[in-house]
């Protein structure tokens, strides 16, 4: 999940491209909790989404709330936030991995969710 639309669409088609990647693309914390009913065996969640509005929940918010509901599903954070105190919370906060958006994220992502499923198999 991003609030980046055009992000969103290039690892959208990433993993699509990818046998065995069902991909399910969610613009808001708020959209993801609601369909974590669908039990993905993964989230990819952004530190920001669309924080413009105080009422509007932030990638910590929407850990929090995963987690409440299902601590089984591993998250992997995706920022461009390099704070060391924020990495921090988010791996104390139980994030499987914290991926920051630089020139080689996608191939550092894919890396991380191949690495996932060939160790849970």
């Amino acid at each position: 999940m991003d609030d980046d639309k055009m992000m969103l669409n290039l690892m959208e088609y990433t993993f699509k491209c990818r046998e065995g990647f069902e991909v399910k693309s969610y613009f808001s914390g708020e959209e993801c909790i609601q369909n974590i009913n669908l039990n993905p065996e993964l989230i990819v969640l952004d530190y920001y989404l669309g924080t413009d509005s105080e009422n509007t929940m932030t990638g910590l918010d929407t850990l929090k709330e995963i987690n409440k509901m299902n601590d089984q599903i591993p998250v992997v954070i995706l920022s461009r936030e390099k704070d060391k105190d924020t990495i921090a919370e988010f791996k104390r906060e139980g994030a499987m991995k914290y991926v920051v958006k630089d020139d080689y994220f996608i191939d550092t992502l894919i890396d991380t969710i191949e690495g996932h499923f060939t160790t849970v198999e």
